[in-house]
């Protein structure tokens, strides 16, 4: 049953520079996924996989481990999710160990807690799907989207127009903060999106994508607001 938290975190950013060891609220953002992986208790090895020598020694000092540096193929704009995983868990196995479950923590997730990626195993472990992974409902229904055409804004889907919003079907998008998954199907199927999954809802306060500076404020707003609440 032996599991594994990767958390990717190269030292290329471009949007964000330093975006992975940028102090979020106090300390390096990427503290906050390698302390709820620490905390959770269920992990037999929580390892960051990154190309930068100062992203891999403020990960050791949160109590992470880093026994390789990710190769230079897997350090660049267009490596893939997939191909980081892939190469950490063969690595791995060329050194002995192999882990049956995986879990992606992204390291720009703050609202990630030791209590959602327990559910998440629990899930996992108890319901025989093969992956879990966190979504978020859209702020505004889908089905009433609008569109241009000839620069006009027009309804997507007309027939919704005269509908309330409290009787359209709710949609969810990924909320980007981790995925947990049986390795080897993962590494056979390639995506997430194959895989038989359940999801984990979690509210639009406790997500949010950071791309941008304007991502970045929101993300500190909300996680100041919540602990807030949580502290009255």
């Amino acid at each position: 049953m032996s599991k594994i938290a990767i958390i990717p975190a190269r030292g290329g950013s471009k949007r964000i520079k330093g975006k992975n060891i940028r102090d979020f609220c106090g300390k390096a953002i990427i503290a906050y996924s390698i302390e709820s992986a620490i905390n959770s208790g269920i992990f037999d090895e929580v390892m960051v996989s990154t190309d930068n020598d100062e992203i891999a020694s403020i990960a050791k000092s949160y109590g992470a481990e880093v026994p390789f540096l990710r190769s230079q193929e897997n350090a660049s704009d267009h490596a893939t999710t997939y191909a980081v995983i892939n190469e950490v868990l063969n690595e791995y196995i060329k050194r002995g160990r192999e882990f049956k479950y995986c879990c992606c923590l992204y390291p720009t997730a703050p609202f990630v807690t030791p209590d959602m990626l327990m559910e998440a195993w629990t899930k996992l472990n108890s319901s025989g799907v093969e992956a879990v992974f966190t979504i978020t409902p859209f702020s505004y229904p889908v089905q009433r989207a609008l569109h241009l055409v000839d620069a006009n804004p027009k309804m997507k889907h007309p027939e919704n127009v005269k509908k309330r919003s409290q009787d359209l079907e709710a949609h969810y998008h990924d909320a980007g903060m981790f995925y947990f998954y049986k390795s080897r199907i993962y590494l056979e199927k390639k995506s997430v999106f194959e895989m038989q999954s359940k999801a984990i809802i979690v509210p639009e306060l406790r997500a949010q994508d950071i791309d941008n500076e304007t991502d970045w404020k929101l993300a500190e707003l909300k996680y100041r607001f919540l602990n807030n609440e949580i502290n009255d």
